[in-house]
């Protein structure tokens, strides 16, 4: 899904350790190193509501709401048990406990190559096409492998600069 809501390469900078970004597949109350956040001051069941985390303003919203809709249709579905929420900052764990957590992609390749692997349920009801997939994964591949073929800035600072 993250290759629809993450869909540059720039998605993944600020999906690091240490920086309040969601990193692992948690859910919790309040918390915002989770993925998915349900606002602390959310009190009154009838009102509640969940906050995905990792998107970022390069998604296209057409693609990435739906991609995010079909995620959770097809949890309830196949009655997926999202397990006991994280109400721990995921900073503060221990690297034993921090591992045995569902890590996100870290970069459009991983969220790509995930998306290859795994996308019957983006397939459901005619919502996204086989083709839509494919030509998607093509452009992002294609992105990736542009930009990690560029110097960054930083690289000529860094190596460059005399």
């Amino acid at each position: 899904m993250l290759a629809f809501t993450n869909p540059s390469t720039n998605s993944f900078k600020r999906l690091v350790p240490g920086f309040e970004a969601p990193t692992a597949g948690t859910y919790s109350m309040g918390n915002r190193t989770a993925c998915i956040r349900i606002p602390g001051y959310q009190r009154n069941p009838k009102t509640m509501r969940f906050e995905f985390r990792p998107p970022d303003a390069t998604m296209n919203p057409y693609l990435g709401y739906a991609a995010m809709v079909m995620a959770g249709m097809d949890g309830i579905k196949n009655k997926i048990d999202p397990g006991m929420p994280l109400d721990k900052n995921l900073d503060d764990l221990s690297k034993v406990e921090f591992d045995k957590i569902h890590q996100l992609p870290t970069s459009l390749d991983r969220a790509t190559k995930a998306l290859e692997a795994d996308h019957i349920y983006l397939l459901e009801g005619g919502v996204f096409s086989e083709d839509l997939i494919e030509n998607w994964l093509t452009v992002r591949n294609d992105d990736f492998g542009n930009i990690g073929r560029q110097p960054t800035v930083g690289e000529f600072e860094l190596y460059y600069d005399c």
